[in-house]
C-alpha cells in the first residue's frame, strides 16, 4: 500500500470506530434521527435477536423508537474491542463486543447483556454507514429490584422469552 492509502484505512477505522459510538450514544440518549443516520439508506441487513430483522433503517427507527425512547426505560450501551477488516477502499467489516445495561423503572428490573455485534459497512459519498449489523447474546443477567434488594431472576446465556421480552418495555 502506498503511503497515501495506509493513511486512508487508518483515517476510515478511526471512522468506523466514531460511527459506532454514536450509533450507541445515540440509542442511549434517544434519538432517533441520529440513530438513522448511522445506517445507509435502501436495503440493509439487520438481526437483533429478540428485537427483530429488518431490511431497512426505517422499519428498525419503528421498532427502536416504540421500545427504547420511552421514559422509563434507562439504557446504556458499552462498546469495545472493536476488530475492523477492510474488503476493498469502501466496504469493511467490524466485529465488537457489548455491554448492555438496561433500567425498565415501570416494571422495577435491572437486564445486563454482554454480546458481539458482526457489522458490515460501506463508504459512499466519502461517509461511512452501516449495511449490516448481527447482534448474538453471550450472557443475560436479569434482576427484579425490591425494597432495597435485588432478586436474581435470570443467569445465564440467553434468558427465555418470557422472562426477556423486548416488548414488555413498550409505552
Amino acid at each position: 500500500m502506498t503511503p497515501e492509502q495506509r493513511l486512508d484505512r487508518l483515517e476510515s477505522a478511526e471512522a468506523i470506530r466514531q460511527l459506532k459510538y454514536r450509533y450507541f450514544q445515540a440509542c442511549d440518549e434517544k434519538r432517533p434521527e441520529d440513530v438513522r443516520a448511522c445506517f445507509a439508506p435502501g436495503p440493509v441487513d439487520l438481526n437483533y435477536g429478540r428485537i427483530g430483522t429488518f431490511g431497512d433503517r426505517e422499519e428498525m427507527l419503528a421498532v427502536f423508537t416504540e421500545l427504547a425512547c420511552q421514559d422509563h426505560i434507562v439504557e446504556m450501551h458499552h462498546g469495545q474491542n472493536p476488530v475492523i477488516e477492510f474488503l476493498d477502499d469502501d466496504n469493511a467489516t467490524a466485529r465488537w463486543g457489548l455491554y448492555y445495561y438496561m433500567i425498565d423503572t415501570r416494571r422495577d428490573l435491572v437486564t445486563q447483556l454482554a454480546g458481539t455485534y458482526d457489522d458490515a459497512y460501506r463508504r459512499t459519498g466519502g461517509e461511512w454507514r452501516m449495511v449490516k449489523s448481527h447482534y448474538a447474546v453471550t450472557s443475560t443477567q436479569i434482576f427484579e429490584l425490591g425494597e432495597g434488594l435485588a432478586r436474581v431472576v435470570f443467569a445465564g446465556r440467553a434468558a427465555p422469552a418470557e422472562l426477556d421480552d423486548p416488548s414488555q418495555q413498550a409505552g
